[in-house]
């Protein structure tokens, strides 16, 4: 019962998908392309996500679904778990989380020497933005260590994907 309900949700979503596919509403990503409309709108969907918040939130990265890290900060805490920066510098950035009644908080720190040995400074959006890099880099795992089990087999941010190179 419940797979026929979510064939006629995709039968609907799809139906979304091909009249959004042809506007400019779409990220570029996605114009043209129902199929990955319609599969971003399912994953959104069983994230709590609306059709229109789940297409602004992913991207594809050489095929793999990847959530925005401000998006995954949003899923978690709309489960009620808490996730915070707790220092910012221009070189090193410490995101916390707290799952939902637990007392345990959990730590990722995101580091320039970090990011250095992962040869990731050359890469375009770690030279216009490393501060926000290392934010999302942080905010992610963070995420992932909090509340795993809110990202549905989506664990990893576009930004730790791509690095600031571009999608699909």
């Amino acid at each position: 019962a419940g797979l026929i309900a979510w064939a006629a949700s995709a039968r609907a979503a799809h139906s979304i998908a091909a009249a959004l596919a042809k506007t400019s509403f779409v990220p570029s990503a996605f114009k043209g392309k129902p199929g990955e409309i319609t599969a971003a709108i399912l994953t959104g969907d069983e994230m709590g996500l609306s059709p229109m918040a789940a297409l602004r939130s992913f991207d594809l990265i050489q095929g793999t679904p990847a959530m925005r890290a401000n998006a995954m900060r949003g899923v978690v805490q709309s489960h009620g778990h808490e996730v915070w920066i707790e220092k910012s510098t221009p070189t090193k950035v410490v995101a916390c989380g707290q799952r939902k009644g637990s007392d345990k908080v959990h730590r990722s720190e995101s580091t320039i020497e970090r990011a250095r040995e992962m040869q990731l400074l050359g890469k375009d959006n770690w030279k216009k933005q490393p501060l926000a890099m290392l934010t999302a880099r942080a905010t992610s795992e963070v995420c992932r260590l909090t509340a795993s089990d809110v990202l549905y087999g989506v664990p990893y941010s576009v930004e730790e994907l791509s690095d600031g190179e571009s999608s699909n």
